[in-house]
């Protein structure tokens, strides 16, 4: 089985802060006319921001964050993990494709789409692999991490879409796109940080056999509890 290392709990971490150290930094460095609440994160890196490296560098170590956290999380399932890999590698594209100084761009507005939805939509995939009630093929199987429960994974996806519903109406015909672009920025970097921190307790509590909402206790002496953290439709492909 594969334990949840320290550098991936760190790397989840350093997400939402570096996220948010980014843009204040370099919002700060922008003229008196740069609004947060009216005017969006893409354009701190954008072509004509003062110091747009600032913004850049934030992105890109954003966006191998949500990669080193994929490649690590077995407890997701592959189909998590690959939407997780999928929204940082459209994170760093943004980069590739900055917003110009007048007007839009469709590149860079394909990449903000495909990083958000990507991001909302993987909390779900580890939880529609599941049951929908007891595991009749594994009756003694304890439950999976919290964060990889159906209920969990779906209400997380839910929350996140309506967030990224409402960056679309503020892009579309608001007035507050900068507040309603960081307010989902920061939700879809702190659910992998929830996510792994969810399978770490789960693997401390299968290692040690400690009594915890993750799984039962021992049944025996010297035996070992099924794995919470194994897939619920066999060993993971990628371990």
């Amino acid at each position: 089985m594969r334990a949840v290392p320290n550098w991936a709990v760190a790397t989840a971490a350093a997400a939402p802060v570096l996220l948010a150290t980014g843009w204040t930094v370099a919002q700060a460095r922008q003229p008196a006319g740069y609004d947060p609440i009216r005017d969006t994160i893409s354009e701190l890196a954008g072509q004509d921001a003062t110091d747009a490296w600032i913004m850049i560098g934030a992105l890109v170590l954003l966006g191998c964050c949500y990669l080193s956290v994929a490649a690590v999380l077995h407890a997701a399932g592959l189909p998590s993990r690959f939407l997780l890999a999928v929204g940082g590698v459209a994170t760093i594209a943004l980069v590739a494709f900055p917003r110009p100084p007048v007007g839009g761009s469709l590149s860079h507005g394909i990449a903000a789409t495909v990083a958000v939805l990507a991001l909302a939509l993987w909390p779900a995939g580890s939880a529609l692999r599941l049951p929908r009630g007891p595991d009749a093929a594994h009756p003694g199987a304890p439950q999976p991490p919290w964060a990889f429960r159906r209920t969990v994974g779906l209400s997380a996806t839910l929350a996140l879409l309506a967030l990224f519903a409402w960056c679309a109406f503020e892009v579309t015909s608001g007035s507050r796109t900068g507040l309603a672009e960081r307010v989902t920025a920061v939700a879809v970097s702190l659910w992998p940080l929830l996510a792994v921190l969810s399978a770490r307790r789960a693997h401390l509590a299968w290692a040690t056999g400690g009594v915890t909402s993750v799984g039962p206790a021992l049944p025996a002496a010297g035996v070992v509890p099924p794995d919470p953290l194994r897939p619920a439709d066999g060993p993971d492909r990628l371990a």
